[in-house]
C-alpha cells in the first residue's frame, strides 16, 4: 500500500496570523505548531542562506517531536544595503527604521523549508522581493508606530496592512512581503508529494493577477 495515498499531516511551524492566513489559500489542512528556537543564527554565505538555514531550523525542531507529518517553517528579514533590520525593540527603534526606509528600496526575504518527519528528509529556499517605499515625514511615522502595527514586524511595516500607504511599489512576490511566498511554498510541498487543491494561480498580487514568480509556470 502506498503510504503517500492517505493525506500526510502538515504543521506550520510558526505563531504568525498572517503565515497561517496566507497558508490557508493553499486549500490545505493544517495544524499550527509554533517553534520554539533562538532566532538568532550566525551568518551564513549569504543572507539568503541565513535565512533559509533558520527556517530549516524551526522546522526541524517542531518534527523532531513527531512521529509522521509535513513541517513548515519560514522566517522572514528586511535588509536595506547590508543592514538587516528584524522586529523593532521599541516604538523609537521602529521610528528609526522607517525614517531609514523612507523613500528608498529595500529586498524582503523569506526562508521557506518543509521538514518529513518520519525520514528526516528537508528542503529549503528563500525568495527575494524588492519593495520601494514611497518618502514620509515623521508625522506619518508617528502616526503610524501609534497604531502599534509595526512593533511585531521585521522592518517596522506590514504591507497588507496600515504600512501598504507607505509603499511606492512591490516587485517579486507579494505573499513574500507579507511573509509566506506561496509560490515557493507550493512547490516545495509538491515535491514532497502534497498536491495543492487551490485553484491557480495559487500566488496572487493583491489586484488578484498571478505573482510574477508563476508566470509562465502552472501552479
Amino acid at each position: 500500500m502506498d503510504q503517500r495515498s492517505a493525506p500526510v499531516p502538515l504543521i506550520l511551524a510558526s505563531a504568525s496570523p498572517r503565515r497561517r492566513e496566507l497558508l490557508a489559500h493553499l486549500g490545505l489542512p493544517f495544524a499550527v505548531v509554533p517553534s520554539a528556537i533562538d532566532e538568532h543564527l550566525a551568518p551564513a554565505s549569504s543572507i539568503s542562506a541565513t535565512v533559509a538555514e533558520l527556517a530549516c531550523r524551526k522546522a526541524r525542531a517542531v518534527a523532531v517531536g513527531l512521529d509522521a507529518g509535513l513541517v513548515l517553517g519560514a522566517d522572514t528579514v528586511v535588509v536595506l544595503g547590508d543592514e538587516v533590520l528584524g522586529k523593532p525593540a521599541d516604538p523609537r527603534d521602529a521610528e528609526r527604521m522607517l525614517r531609514r526606509l523612507s523613500g528608498r528600496s529595500h529586498e524582503v526575504i523569506t526562508g521557506v523549508a518543509v521538514v518529513d518527519a518520519a525520514s528526516g528528509r528537508g528542503e529549503r529556499s528563500a525568495v527575494v522581493s524588492v519593495v520601494r517605499m514611497r518618502e514620509f515625514v515623521d508625522a506619518e511615522i508617528a502616526a503610524y508606530v501609534a497604531t502599534g502595527e509595526p512593533l511585531d514586524k521585521a522592518g517596522s511595516y506590514a504591507v497588507q496592512g496600515g504600512g501598504g500607504a507607505l509603499v511606492a511599489a512591490v516587485e517579486g512576490c507579494y505573499a513574500n512581503v507579507v511573509g509566506l511566498p506561496l509560490c515557493e511554498t507550493a512547490a516545495q510541498l509538491g515535491r514532497f508529494g502534497v498536491p495543492v487543491t487551490a485553484e491557480p494561480p495559487v500566488c496572487r498580487l493583491p489586484s488578484g493577477e498571478p505573482c510574477p514568480r508563476l508566470v509562465g509556470k502552472l501552479v
